[in-house]
């Protein structure tokens, strides 16, 4: 899938190359907890798990349950999976590559 143009500019290039300089999970921690606040990581935290819970197949109710997610958020993730750039795909299949795992219910 293409960039969302009118996302693309130096602020968001020099934000996600400083990412890809991350070296490991500690630095990833050290990093993101300087740049965000701790609603923001548990935010993005808790979009990635909806996006796995809903590739493993669970339902809304169950998602809401798990994460305290709202049904929009549930619902926006879901759109973003089927008709999105196809970010949340490939790292999905990447981590499920490192973790056969990965998708299964938990």
């Amino acid at each position: 899938m293409s960039i969302n143009a009118k996302l693309q500019d130096s602020l968001h290039d020099q934000l996600f190359k400083a990412i890809l300089k991350l070296e490991n999970l500690e630095e990833c921690y050290e990093f993101f907890e300087d740049i965000c606040t701790i609603q923001e990581m548990k935010a993005i935290s808790v979009r990635l798990e909806v996006a796995r819970m809903l590739a493993a197949g669970e339902i809304y109710e169950e998602i809401v349950r798990k994460t305290g997610a709202s049904t929009a958020t549930i619902s926006r993730i879901k759109r973003c999976l089927q008709f999105g750039s196809g970010g949340y795909g490939k790292i999905l299949e990447r981590m499920t590559a490192d973790d056969p795992n990965f998708l299964k219910k938990k």
